[in-house]
């Protein structure tokens, strides 16, 4: 499994318990692609959201996210993570 790091822009003034319902949508979808999301960080002042995830592809990272109702505008491959 490859690790991902996802970004999703545009988010000004998440609020913590917004993060956690977000996060929280995309583990209960997670199974039924096969991805684990692992972690999630915000700054709500820039509006950006950072998701740390393990999956069989950037595409179905995508998958949960758009069927948890919130797309990434960008999902990177991490292949090195200490």
């Amino acid at each position: 499994m490859a690790e991902f790091m996802d970004v999703h822009n545009h988010m000004q003034g998440l609020s913590a318990a917004d993060l956690k319902a977000a996060h929280e949508a995309d583990l209960a979808l997670q199974g039924e692609e096969g991805v684990e999301f692992k972690r999630a960080w915000a700054d709500p002042v820039s509006g950006k959201i950072f998701c740390l995830s393990e999956g069989p592809s950037a595409e179905a990272v995508q998958r949960v996210h758009e069927r948890a109702g919130h797309l990434a505008d960008e999902i990177y491959e991490v292949p090195l993570v200490v």
